[in-house]
């Protein structure tokens, strides 16, 4: 049966969406006004690269078997959606539309698929003996998650690399890495259902006989999508140095000795969590992938155009592995960088 998907996010929410369209799924981006006219007028247009192919095929929401329409937040009713999918980064969550917005998602009951590198406070409250309290300054507005029913939020790794083509319209997407999403199940039936429908959906799409790259796969273990902590810790916040960004490459392989210990590390923290190292991704497999990432992170490039607020999971691994006294002093010295520079960019700002 044809679902109704509503995705907070236009920009990487538009990739999870095409897939969605492709299975025949209704789908709502919630975006700014003139992004939501763009797209109403256009539709949007995600460029994937088929396996054994040299060029990106343009995957256009006109031409699939669901509806997309685009709305802003003040305007989105949550109540009549199958799911909602939350794809924008954690600190955008905390502007008044889009917090009213969670504020109405929490009351209908709608379950929630996070595809964030940050999870959201429900979803950590699912994990067994956590002291998510001690967690609350790794989060913008902690707050705003506070109605949630943690059974009815889940955390959907976002490991497909994909950006926006400056030099191109903001209903275009350009997939450069199009690996898999990984979903861990929620800790309800129905929401649940409804995952391995989707999952079962996008599997079976084809295009001139070939498989179509970026599915969504469903994980029983909560600690699943946490395999990419690692990854964050030892290149993508590295890539924030004293001076300029370096890119993820550098920070990985400039010492790969430290760059293996502070996976281990990330990756032990995730065990006392109650992960088990299936869930995880070995280093040597990270390492090999970060050999081609020769540009800084987001993050990195964020902070050193201004930005005064980015996603911290740095912090929240930090102030997890607090909680059974485990540090490392190179992430330390991580989370102090990071919060310094945010510092003297909102210092900059005011």
């Amino acid at each position: 049966m044809a679902r109704k998907i509503l995705i907070l996010g236009a920009s990487y929410g538009s990739l999870l969406g095409t897939k969605l369209l492709m299975a025949g799924h209704d789908v709502t981006l919630l975006c700014r006004d003139a992004t939501a006219g763009l797209i109403n007028s256009k539709g949007t247009d995600v460029r994937i690269r088929l396996r054994g192919e040299d060029t990106h095929r343009s995957f256009r929401s006109g031409d699939m078997p669901g509806k997309l329409d685009a709305q802003t937040p003040e305007a989105a009713d949550p109540a009549g959606y199958d799911l909602v999918c939350l794809a924008m980064q954690e600190p955008q969550y905390g502007h008044p539309a889009v917090a009213a917005l969670l504020g109405r998602i929490a009351a209908a009951g709608v379950p929630c698929m996070s595809i964030m590198n940050m999870p959201p406070p429900p979803y950590m409250r699912r994990v067994e003996g956590l002291d998510t309290g001690s967690l609350e300054d790794a989060f913008s507005n902690p707050r705003i998650w506070d109605a949630f029913d943690p059974s009815l939020v889940t955390l959907c790794s976002p490991d497909p690399q994909a950006y926006r083509p400056p030099e191109e319209g903001a209903n275009v997407l350009h997939v450069g890495l199009p690996t898999n999403f990984k979903v861990a199940r929620f800790d309800a039936a129905g929401p649940d259902a409804i995952l391995d429908e989707l999952a079962a959906g996008i599997e079976e799409l084809r295009l001139d006989g070939a498989e179509i790259p970026v599915k969504l796969r469903v994980h029983d273990s909560l600690f699943v999508p946490f395999a990419k902590w690692a990854m964050l810790a030892t290149g993508n916040y590295r890539c924030i140095t004293p001076g300029e960004p370096i890119p993820i490459r550098e920070a990985v392989t400039g010492d790969l000795e430290l760059s293996r210990e502070i996976y281990g590390f990330v990756d032990s923290v995730v065990q006392r969590l109650g992960g088990a190292a299936e869930d995880l991704v070995p280093f040597e497999k990270y390492a090999a992938a970060a050999e081609s990432l020769g540009n800084p992170s987001s993050a990195a490039r964020a902070i050193a155009s201004g930005a005064q607020a980015i996603e911290r999971v740095d912090k929240l691994i930090q102030r997890i592995g607090r909680t059974f006294d485990m540090r490392h002093p190179t992430l330390d010295a991580t989370v102090d960088l990071v919060d310094a520079k945010l510092a003297r960019n909102r210092s900059a700002a005011a």
